[in-house]
């Protein structure tokens, strides 16, 4: 089925006169390509949670619970899609790949605000959710791959801490968008099939702007270009690997991914456990409104953005390439803001903005970091399957805990226990982060 997005061929070298002015060119036009084109996966992801809400009292037959299967479904088959979608990216061309699940992703979201009768059946509703999963999961793995073929290692740092900020774009735009179509269309399922045209358009952008490696335009390896190379690099790290090398070579025998993949997990639980449930809590928990929790949300959101760039850059500076320190400070000042998130329970408006604008602050600076580091402890060629690993692990185990674990926490237990349960998350990922410790991203500017 893939064959289509086969990787491009090499393309005959340019005169040396006109690499570095070329490079340079679509070093920045591939970044905006990945860049906008990550976000807009973000306008069709997480759209339920927005709607919860009104599903909740439109359709009362469901408990809370019950819909967060429905996240979790998502959140699950989005965790196995970006690591097995990962080893096929590694195999295909970014620029098909990318635009292609985006548009397969907004027009399922455009289903559910469309079609209102798929919410007369649970198994509908979780199997549409668990389908936009996957092919939301097509959205890291060439982003992944770009970065690792355009930019070298000394540089990786804070080019993948600016590109990260292309999560909270899209997940702040996705609340601002759905509030916009609800104005523009009196009609919550505006949600949904708002934010799906604006992917849609999106998704061509990045299509006329991505494309494959520096080698298919008539470059040399980034390596080259930079006179940076990673130790032991050869040019066997050019060639495609099988999947047999990049899974049993690569991924699985790697102690430090399998630990990062792990903290990965608790980071998630989290991070959506925070995200996701914003307007469940603060509409029917503490009475506020759907404008109300947009805005909460886009605080937690965009508060992310300085945050996300000030742990890149701490990585790199302060701690000379070493992730886990950084992921070990953001994490402890995120238990900060979590607990003055969860403690404010019968306090005003303006303690949870606060509390929230805290923990985006800090929660996405070592989302960030283990995505990097992940690319930082394998060969380029593997790096979509390292990545799409430790984001396995983030949202089979992480982020679908947080759907239908944190609905039943709250059914059952109130919303306190929800809380305890995500600070304890937020100790343990500091725990697994401690056991890379011993690990540093090393570069080797020596010509093989």
């Amino acid at each position: 089925m893939f064959s289509v997005f086969r990787p491009a061929p090499d393309a005959p070298l340019l005169p040396a006169d006109r690499t570095d002015a070329e490079y340079k060119r679509l070093r920045l036009q591939v970044f905006i390509g990945i860049f906008i084109g990550y976000a807009a996966y973000y306008l069709v992801r997480k759209n339920f949670s927005l709607a919860m809400p009104d599903i909740l009292r439109e359709f009362p037959q469901y408990s809370k619970a019950q819909l967060g299967t429905a996240m979790t479904g998502l959140s699950f088959a989005y965790g196995v899609s970006k690591f097995l979608m990962g080893s096929i990216s590694d195999r295909s061309n970014p620029r098909y790949f990318l635009p292609f699940g985006l548009l397969l992703s907004a027009s399922i979201i455009a289903v559910f605000g469309l079609v209102k009768e798929v919410y007369a059946s649970l198994a509908i509703i979780v199997i549409l959710q668990t389908l936009n999963g996957w092919v939301n999961g097509m959205g890291w793995p060439p982003c992944g791959k770009t970065m690792v073929h355009w930019f070298s290692t000394r540089e990786r740092g804070r080019t993948v801490a600016i590109w990260n900020v292309a999560h909270n774009v899209g997940a702040g735009g996705m609340a601002g968008l759905a509030a916009m179509g609800v104005w523009l269309f009196d009609d919550w399922g505006a949600k949904f099939y708002f934010n799906a045209a604006a992917a849609g358009i999106v998704a061509v952008l990045a299509f006329w702007l991505m494309r494959d490696t520096p080698q298919s335009c008539g470059l040399p390896p980034i390596e080259a270009y930079k006179d940076d190379y990673p130790p032991n690099y050869s040019a066997e790290h050019e060639r495609t690997f099988t999947f047999k090398e990049i899974f049993f070579t690569h991924v699985f025998n790697n102690k430090f991914l399998w630990a990062i993949a792990v903290a990965n997990a608790f980071v998630y639980f989290v991070r959506y456990g925070i995200a996701d449930w914003i307007p469940t809590y603060l509409q029917t928990a503490k009475g506020f409104s759907f404008q109300q929790s947009s805005i909460a949300v886009s605080c937690f959101e965009y508060a992310a953005i300085p945050g996300t760039l000030l742990c890149g850059w701490i990585s790199d500076k302060i701690f000379k390439g070493r992730r886990a320190p950084a992921t070990i400070l953001f994490m402890t000042l995120t238990f900060v803001g979590l607990t003055g998130y969860a403690l404010n329970r019968q306090g005003p408006f303006w303690i949870d903005c606060t509390s929230l604008t805290a923990i985006g602050f800090f929660i996405y600076g070592p989302v960030m970091i283990i995505g990097l580091h992940a690319l930082d402890l394998v060969p380029k060629k593997a790096a979509g399957t390292a990545a799409g690993f430790t984001g396995f692990f983030g949202y089979a185990f992480g982020s679908a805990a947080a759907g239908t674990g944190v609905g039943w926490l709250v059914d059952h237990w109130g919303w306190s226990w929800a809380f305890v349960i995500m600070g304890l998350s937020s100790l343990l990922t500091i725990v697994f982060s401690a056991m890379t410790l011993g690990h540093r991203a090393e570069k080797n500017t020596s010509r093989v």
